[in-house]
């Protein structure tokens, strides 16, 4: 599949890995699964670079509108499981 991720202009070069970092998580969570630690560490990562919570769901929702995917339900996942316990996502197209 060939998409963009959702991206600010304002961002730094780190700033736009550690997001790209969260999208490739919550990919893997749906195309063959993420453990969950693997996950959180990763949301964490966007959460320095997006710590508002408007802003964190206008950027999952492009990014589910391009992909398919939607965060909310593996990172609620994540926060609920046990460490490394393997998190899969349901596609939702």
């Amino acid at each position: 599949m060939e998409y963009s991720y959702p991206i600010r202009p304002d961002w730094s070069t780190a700033e736009i890995i550690a997001v790209a970092a969260f999208y490739e998580a919550v990919e893997k969570a749906y195309e063959s699964g993420i453990p969950g630690e693997e996950l959180m560490v990763a949301y964490l990562g966007f959460k320095k670079v997006v710590p508002s919570m408007a802003e964190e769901k206008t950027l999952c929702k492009e990014f589910e509108d391009a992909s398919g995917y939607v965060c909310y339900p593996v990172v609620q996942a994540a926060k609920k499981a046990d460490g490394m316990e393997e998190i899969k996502g349901m596609p939702s197209r």
